[in-house]
């Protein structure tokens, strides 16, 4: 494996790839170095691409400081690092963190706001963009981390924490008065997930699928009742939210057209057919923003306990329906990039990559 590398995609084309050797960065002082270690590939990370535009998500990791062109983007990845060198006390060489990455073998920070938890990246780029994205959390002290759910975390951690400020924003709502809870790519991990959180806490759940995926997603017991797509004419003429997962015009509009004022939410979550879903929707859910609102209602401590909480239960679930496809170095990251974004990824597979 080289000293560093970077992995990248055509901005405008992402199934156009590229991986360039690179020189282990130099610190200055008040930064750190991270050495990549091991990252998910799901979905949500080509969804990153789709909106690194829109959402700023391509001004994290700046192509330009790999010496790429401005056609080239760094689409962000999510797993554990190792510190390699610190010039910063209580930033340890050899402290494993958790937290967004670049598709690379190594990233340097600027940790501030330094404790047990881990610290935030203030690197000057980073300042303005969405602050949870900046915080690397220290395995030492983050309640949710377990070495032996080192996989499970790489691949739900992200996906989950989406998931559990959806289920919690929409209980939050009373579930908005609907009698019935529909969502959208319902075989995803962010799908089920949401509605591992929400099932029997009030309205049914009713998971919209594919055909081919119908079998594996009513295997997974979160759902009251699983439907493909063009069952959406059998559903219940009842108050209803919409949590829309896949960005599907189709999908919308049908459910629209058998709902009609029954639909009393549309909320765009995501999107995983790369179809911006947001302008159509009647509102967007963003996480950082519920989890915001619970900082202030439950604190720091209160919202990692209840999450860490809610993660060892969907923990012990998950660990069956998920199959690691692991992998090991660059060429497999781009290969797994690959297999995702070519739609080519059952949703029983989940893509691991390890650098070491």
């Amino acid at each position: 494996m080289p000293e560093s590398w970077t992995f990248a995609v055509a901005r405008d084309d992402l199934g156009r790839t590229t991986l360039i050797d690179t020189a282990t960065p130099e610190l200055a002082e008040g930064e750190a170095l991270l050495r990549v270690d091991r990252v998910g590939m799901t979905a949500n990370n080509v969804t990153y691409a789709v909106l690194g535009d829109a959402m700023r998500y391509w001004e994290f990791f700046p192509a330009a400081r790999s010496g790429l062109g401005p056609e080239w983007g760094l689409p962000p990845v999510w797993g554990f690092a190792e510190v390699a060198a610190s010039t910063v006390p209580g930033v340890e060489a050899g402290q494993r963190v958790y937290g967004y990455l670049p598709p690379a073998g190594h990233l340097v920070v600027r940790p501030e706001r330094v404790d047990g938890t881990g610290f935030r990246d203030a690197t000057a780029h980073r300042a303005e963009l969405p602050s949870p994205y900046n915080a690397y959390r220290s395995t030492a002290g983050d309640a949710a981390y377990r070495r032996d759910q080192e996989d499970l975390l790489v691949l739900f951690r992200p996906l989950f924490f989406t998931s559990f400020m959806l289920a919690d924003q929409v209980a939050d709502n009373a579930f908005y008065g609907a009698d019935q809870l529909i969502l959208s790519s319902a075989s995803s991990k962010t799908g089920y997930a949401a509605a591992f959180e929400l099932h029997g806490r009030g309205p049914r759940l009713i998971g919209l699928t594919s055909p081919g995926n119908v079998a594996f997603t009513r295997e997974l017991g979160c759902y009251d009742e699983v439907l493909t797509y063009d069952e959406v004419d059998t559903l219940g003429a009842v108050p209803s939210v919409y949590l829309d997962l896949s960005g599907s015009p189709d999908t919308r509009a049908a459910l629209r057209a058998r709902l009609g004022d029954r639909l009393v939410r549309d909320i765009a979550v995501g999107l995983t057919n790369q179809i911006p879903n947001a302008e159509a929707a009647g509102e967007v859910f963003f996480a950082p923003v519920q989890m915001r609102k619970r900082r202030q209602d439950w604190g720091r401590d209160g919202l990692d306990q209840r999450f860490a909480e809610a993660w060892q239960r969907f923990a012990g679930a998950a660990a069956g329906w998920v199959d690691v496809r692991a992998g090991k170095g660059p060429e497999d990251l781009r290969r797994a990039w690959l297999d995702v974004f070519q739609g080519r990824t059952p949703p029983r597979v989940g893509h691991v990559v390890e650098f070491r």
